[in-house]
């Protein structure tokens, strides 16, 4: 599917989102852990957490689609799940992969992970090397780094591990490994990254434990409570719509229901750093995670440097901030972030390919980009290697081009934001499909 975007001089309305991708993830992992029926709404029903369905339908987990997005997941408890009779097939979601390898390594079974091409390429061994050293017997292609996964489950000890950078998905797989751990697992950050599996085990009444920058688990003494919960909006599907109300002169754009974890909110940081107000209005918890309605409207935006800490708490966003940056006024620097070139694409290299068609000066550093703003974008079909956060990156900056963008192989949004097209219409954009 390729989209056509046409300028836009006005957005304006309400819109809600899919649920938020990581929080959808751990729902469906964590329930089949519990003994109980679970009820899960506002599912993320996008090909990622898709992914994570299949896998654990492969490990013996019942699972009804009330609706794509409201999910009732009959819980087989913490040693119920059941050896698959083939591959598990991850498809293209890195979460699920280096989740489930945590989940699978404890497990008396043998299982094999695999995935797409580009999942095949992405790093494992981030994720193999601690796990090793809690006694898991896990193989793959050169020594562990890459995918396919081979796992034999065995009994796992004791950990005490620094993590070399802040990952949220390295963190979340040991934690469940310590769910079968003889013995204590402890996790050092060093700095800030998403804890939703932090929050989500401990509210289901699992030993996991928060210290400063210092987490831990252990094997529980008792059943984990099954959830019945909404999923939160994703705040990285709403940096795109915010991204356009943001751009486009004459809005104001409101996005109801989104979820503000404070170590997701880098976004919301980065644009208060460039200039913009982004009202965050009706605060509320869900399912122990913060949510709020978020307003913004049309802002003459700024240059800033975005490094450190920040860039773990927004790298989702981080190519349409590109995008942002290049109707910014000054040179906008991003640092720190050579995360991006291991993603489903190297969103350093493909972010400044694609823009550069469309007339953006932007230059790229190992770990990042420096984009010259503001600049009058043009023109132009581009392409999104089939990265979903590129293709809605790029949609946005049609909406400021001086006409139509044509983003090819865009079906791709469908990742992570099922139904992003007709969000983008219902405020006022003008776009087209074609197949």
């Amino acid at each position: 599917m390729n989209l056509l975007i046409h300028p836009a001089t006005e957005l304006y309305g309400t819109v809600t989102i899919p649920g938020d991708k990581s929080i959808s993830h751990r729902a469906a992992m964590f329930a089949a852990l519990a003994e109980g029926r679970s009820h899960v709404r506002n599912f993320l029903p996008g090909g990622d957490c898709r992914a994570t369905l299949g896998v654990l339908r492969g490990l013996g987990v019942p699972i009804e689609e009330v609706s794509p997005t409201e999910l009732v997941i009959e819980g087989v408890g913490l040693h119920g799940l059941q050896e698959p009779a083939g591959v598990l097939d991850c498809v293209n979601s890195g979460t699920t992969m280096r989740l489930m390898a945590g989940l699978l390594a404890g497990q008396p079974f043998f299982s094999v992970l695999t995935g797409s091409s580009q999942l095949v390429k992405r790093p494992m061994g981030r994720v193999v090397e601690p796990l090793r050293r809690m006694g898991a017997q896990i193989w793959g292609r050169q020594g562990g780094k890459l995918a396919p996964l081979a796992i034999q489950g065995s009994p796992l000890h004791h950990l005490d591990y620094a993590l070399p950078v802040a990952s949220a998905q390295v963190k979340s797989a040991l934690l469940l490994a310590g769910l079968y751990s003889n013995g204590l697992v402890v996790v050092r950050e060093p700095g800030p990254a998403r804890d939703h599996t932090e929050r989500m085990l401990a509210a289901m009444g699992a030993p996991v434990q928060v210290l400063g920058s210092v987490v831990t688990s252990e094997r529980p003494r008792r059943p984990l409570a099954p959830l019945d919960m909404a999923v939160p909006g994703d705040i990285s599907s709403a940096a795109f719509l915010l991204a356009a109300g943001l751009l486009a002169p004459r809005s104001r754009v409101t996005i109801v229901g989104v979820g503000v974890n404070p170590t997701r909110t880098g976004i919301l940081d980065i644009l208060q750093a460039m200039g913009a107000q982004v009202q965050a209005q009706n605060l509320r918890q869900e399912g122990g995670e913060p949510v709020a309605d978020l307003v913004v409207e049309h802002t003459e935006l700024h240059a800033t440097e975005i490094c450190g800490d920040l860039v773990v708490r927004a790298i989702d966003e981080l190519p349409v901030v590109a995008v942002l940056a290049t109707q910014a006024r000054g040179r906008t620097v991003v640092r720190d972030a050579a995360e991006l070139r291991v993603k489903e694409t190297d969103r350093i290299a493909t972010v400044a390919q694609e823009l550069r068609k469309l007339g953006a000066q932007i230059e790229e550093f190992p770990d990042g980009f420096a984009v010259e703003g503001p600049v009058q974008l043009r023109s132009a079909a581009v392409w999104s290697h089939g990265d979903h956060r590129l293709a809605m990156a790029l949609a946005v900056a049609g909406l400021v081009a001086s006409g139509p963008v044509l983003v090819e192989e865009a079906e791709c949004v469908s990742d992570s934001f099922p139904g992003f097209e007709q969000s983008l219409q219902v405020l006022g954009v003008e776009l087209g499909l074609e197949e």
